[in-house]
């Protein structure tokens, strides 16, 4: 399983209430989340996102409410994966949960940059740098949940 795709840079901290502001939260419609993804930190992320972008943040993405709205967000918004330095708990189960896929590690890339995400053989590589990062691979149960589009469409099809 590999992805590829541009960069999306942002800080440490990114709180669920930037990811989905709280005043979007009275729908569960993918669209309209995606419609309304990260506006509170980053005005132009809905207008400059493109199917496949990967999103690369520093420590503790996805931290405060324990809203699984936050990664449904990103995932219809278009984004292919997050990878940051780590993740709140509580987001990264979320993002399993509905078949995002998350990498924790500190990799360096900074916006645009185009980056290859290699999940089996643990490998990321900047293809504008030149560099690469290894993280832990996927186990085959995650990479199983990802590609089915999420935990419960895993257990719908009989693959866990």
């Amino acid at each position: 399983m590999k992805i590829k795709g541009n960069v999306i840079r942002y800080n440490d901290n990114v709180d669920t209430d930037v990811i989905i502001p709280a005043r979007y939260l009275n729908t569960s419609n993918p669209k309209e989340l995606a419609a309304h993804c990260m506006e509170d930190l980053d005005p132009t992320f809905v207008s400059r996102v493109k199917k496949g972008d990967i999103i690369v943040a520093g420590a503790n993405f996805g931290c405060g409410s324990s809203r699984e709205h936050a990664p449904i967000a990103i995932k219809e918004s278009g984004i292919a994966c997050v990878i940051a330095k780590s993740f709140a708990r509580i987001f990264y189960r979320n993002a399993i949960n509905i078949g995002l896929p998350i990498v924790e590690c500190d990799v360096d890339a900074g916006e645009g940059d185009v980056l290859t995400v290699d999940f089996d053989a643990g490998v990321i590589v900047n293809e504008t740098k030149g560099t690469s990062a290894n993280f832990s691979a996927f186990p085959p149960f995650l990479k199983t949940i990802i590609e089915s589009g999420g935990l419960l469409a895993a257990v719908r099809e009989g693959k866990l």
